[in-house]
């Protein structure tokens, strides 16, 4: 479990699928990070239980309320390819957004990466005409790295453009 000022990080439940549900259905949260709005509270507990509920994946809890309002996470995958690297993956319900909550959870949670878990490389990507995404990134202090015309967006049966970015370890300790 990781804390901020205003939220809690901690591993989903399967118990969290009505408020998962609630923020996720809205068609301005999933698809423009590449995913289907959720289309049940079992579609979201069926999400929670299958690819939420792994290492380094956590839901922003308000702490106002002790709810869930969105997820972050270190991924290994496409991007990270080493063992010392991770993406940086988020999504925020749509009440919360321009609080800077999800600034707030990832440095955080970059914190975590570079002095926790040891990570020498955190990438974070987003597609084009996501402003919000691409905003968190540059305030966070990510460097861009490139830009890809056709990236698979298999969840949407499509392909996208996206945008690369990158954080080192080091670039975390000159800013901190």
């Amino acid at each position: 479990m990781l804390e901020t000022e205003r939220t809690i990080l901690r591993p989903w439940r399967e118990t969290d699928a009505e408020e998962c549900y609630r923020y996720a259905k809205d068609p301005r949260v999933g698809p423009i990070a590449g995913w289907p709005a959720h289309t049940s509270v079992e579609n979201s507990r069926q999400i929670i239980r299958d690819i939420l509920s792994v290492p380094e994946t956590y839901a922003i809890v308000w702490k106002e309320t002790g709810l869930p309002i969105g997820s972050i996470g270190l991924h290994h995958n496409d991007l990270a390819e080493g063992e010392d690297e991770a993406e940086l993956g988020y999504w925020l319900g749509v009440p919360y957004w321009g609080q800077g909550i999800v600034p707030e959870a990832a440095r955080e949670l970059l914190r975590h990466a570079f002095e926790d878990l040891s990570l020498a490389r955190i990438w974070c990507g987003y597609y084009d005409g996501n402003v919000k995404s691409e905003r968190v990134q540059k305030k966070l202090g990510f460097r861009y790295q490139w830009t890809t015309d056709a990236v698979p967006v298999p969840q949407m049966g499509e392909t996208r453009k996206g945008h690369v970015n990158l954080m080192t370890r080091e670039d975390w300790l000159c800013s901190h």
